[in-house]
């Protein structure tokens, strides 16, 4: 089970009440409906990634602009080292990605899912 803090469960609440565009177009018209359950904004640590899912331990990333400022990027590397310390496989996605390549995002994100279902001796259990 992944630990996450009170503080950081409050703030994934906030999160979820205010997705970005982009965010909303992936979790309502392709990761709500998926046949394994995603998670939207959810605490992971002191972490809170927009996208979870449990049985494959996958996380999916969205990155605005902001992402490729010095600051933010190292951030980035901190808590996708983190994440992959978990035994989670980290996809990133731009916004534009969203815009532009909704059908190639959503392909890649099934594909992963399948491929870690199938390696994964504890995705049975899950």
């Amino acid at each position: 089970m992944l630990r996450y803090t009170k503080k950081s469960s409050l703030y994934a609440l906030a999160l979820r009440k205010n997705m970005t565009k982009e965010e909303r177009h992936l979790w309502f018209d392709f990761l709500k409906g998926y046949k394994i359950k995603f998670y939207n904004q959810r605490a992971i640590g002191q972490y809170i990634v927009d996208f979870y899912c449990a049985k494959a331990k996958l996380v999916i990333e969205l990155d605005g602009g902001g992402h490729y400022e010095s600051e933010q990027w190292q951030y980035d590397i901190e808590r996708t080292t983190f994440l992959e310390e978990q035994n989670l496989k980290v996809l990133r996605f731009t916004n534009t990605d969203i815009q532009q390549n909704f059908y190639g995002v959503c392909t890649t994100i099934d594909n992963v899912v399948k491929e870690r279902l199938q390696t994964s001796p504890s995705s049975a259990n899950s």
